[in-house]
């Protein structure tokens, strides 16, 4: 059984500075095709998979002749919101795209954006020792000479870009947040895709805990309705369930505890920019304690900015 709750999320007073950012010719508020391109190793898969999650339609290393190609589908089928990523890997970026990118700035309706992201020559030398793959420009030497050579080659791209990230010092978590936030200032997205979906998964610890769970809870020490002869056929939706473990102090102190704690947490997530939370609460069956808890639990959560929740009783037919 699931039952879906969905909040708009609150406008945050919280301002969230993208370092070394440069406001272009044009108004990010007009961005709908937005090119990723940047040095290698500075970010941009992570950039491109946090536009995804705020519902763009994403393509990866498209060949940059094809970008016109693209851009035209674009205005003629009437999609709103288009992310690409085009760089070095590509033989004819290098020399095709700086035309390729003002013929895009010519096309009536498009409105399209250049985000080029970079990072300290520290910081990529180190990123590619972590990943141990090869830099594009230098397959056959150290990624630091490679390094050097795109930053001096891609220098000419560089002053075309209409926002500049320097992700040095960003997380992957900041990282898709400063896109999050770029996205909802641009008026590109209504929030709806990018809320954090909270599940709440009643379950019995018989059959199992939940795999996919973030956060679990044991609720096996609270009063037990199954050995109510009455109660006993009943889940923990019904009333008279209901009735029976709120007379019970433990039960009105759980519920207390556990708000609090997600009260404090919750916020915490979505800030992260974390897009799902699983929260599992577990007793023996799955169908009277857990249940009652997790109804409970949904209405705390309810209206929380930024997230959309849905319960899931996964146990609760089971006998």
């Amino acid at each position: 059984m699931i039952v879906d709750e969905t909040s708009p999320p609150r406008r945050s007073t919280r301002r969230i500075r993208v370092p070394r950012t440069k406001q272009g010719r044009r108004a990010s508020r007009e961005a709908r095709f937005i090119v990723l391109t940047g040095l290698s190793g500075s970010g941009k898969t992570q950039a491109i998979r946090a536009l995804e999650d705020l519902g763009y339609f994403c393509v990866d290393n498209i060949p940059t002749t094809l970008i016109p190609t693209l851009a035209e589908l674009v205005r003629r089928e009437g999609i709103s919101r288009v992310a690409i990523v085009v760089d070095v890997r590509e033989k004819n970026f290098l020399a095709e795209f700086p035309k390729t990118y003002r013929r895009l700035r010519l096309m009536k309706g498009l409105n399209p954006a250049l985000i080029f992201l970079e990072a300290t020559h520290a910081i990529l030398v180190r990123r590619f020792s972590e990943t141990r793959r090869p830099h594009p420009m230098a397959p056959g030497s150290s990624a630091s000479e490679g390094i050097k050579a795109e930053r001096r080659r891609m220098h000419g791209i560089r002053s075309l870009a209409d926002h500049i990230i320097d992700t040095s010092d960003l997380t992957v978590h900041q990282l898709r947040q400063a896109f999050k936030t770029f996205a909802f200032s641009t008026g590109d997205v209504t929030g709806a895709k990018s809320r954090m979906a909270i599940t709440l998964v009643s379950f019995g610890f018989k059959h199992g805990i939940p795999m996919d769970a973030d956060l679990v809870f044991d609720v096996r020490f609270l009063p037990n309705p199954h050995f109510v002869p009455r109660l006993r056929p009943k889940t923990g939706r019904d009333r008279t369930v209901v009735k029976f473990m709120e007379g019970h102090r433990a039960t009105g102190e759980l519920l207390a505890r556990l708000s609090e704690l997600l009260k404090f947490l919750v916020p915490q997530f979505v800030a992260e920019g974390k897009s799902y939370l699983t929260i599992a609460i577990g007793c023996t069956g799955g169908r009277h304690r857990s249940v009652m808890v997790a109804e409970a639990l949904r209405k705390t959560l309810r209206g929380a900015a930024g997230t959309r929740v849905r319960v899931h009783h996964r146990d609760i037919t089971h006998e």
